[in-house]
């Protein structure tokens, strides 16, 4: 398959709840190739299906050297004491802020053989678990900011040379 243009803030499919995936076809595993592909690039730790102008709940993620995708995921766990880390987004280019993200997280989704799987991790994977499900949800990191510097980014990202 092929690496995907990345949407950008303001695309409305980026705020939509995506829709479960009821059946796992050539569609479907097409999407799982192209969202491994979008991910294997340098600097991405994640892509979400929304992020590629799909809206089904699938994200790819490659940290660490560990790659992977899940279909339908959950987040089922977070714990630790919630954190101020450096965020960005590839869907909000060149912009970086600090978010609030608990250091471990553990997701539950399929594979594309039906099969329920697991991943989980701490630092950047617990980071890439919470951002890629949010996307899902609908939701960008901007979103989670405290309102002080949701105001600034809010303000860079109008003043970007991409928005």
């Amino acid at each position: 398959m092929t690496a995907r243009e990345i949407r950008i803030f303001g695309d409305p499919v980026l705020k939509t709840v995506s829709d479960e995936i009821g059946v796992i076809d050539d569609r479907v595993r097409a999407l799982v190739d192209d969202l491994l592909d979008s991910v294997r690039l340098p600097g991405r730790a994640g892509v979400a299906a929304s992020q590629i102008g799909v809206n089904l709940r699938a994200f790819s993620y490659n940290v660490d050297g560990e790659l992977g995708y899940l279909l339908n995921p959950r987040l089922v766990e977070v714990s630790g004491e919630p954190v101020l880390m450096d965020e960005g987004c590839l869907s909000v280019p060149n912009l970086w802020f600090k978010t609030l993200r608990y250091p471990f997280a553990r997701a539950v989704g399929l594979n594309l053989d039906g099969e329920e799987v697991e991943v989980s991790g701490t630092g950047v994977m617990a980071q890439a678990l919470q951002h890629e499900t949010d996307h899902l949800d609908g939701m960008l990191y901007l979103d989670r900011l405290e309102k002080e510097t949701r105001r600034q980014a809010m303000r860079e990202v109008r003043e970007s040379d991409w928005f």
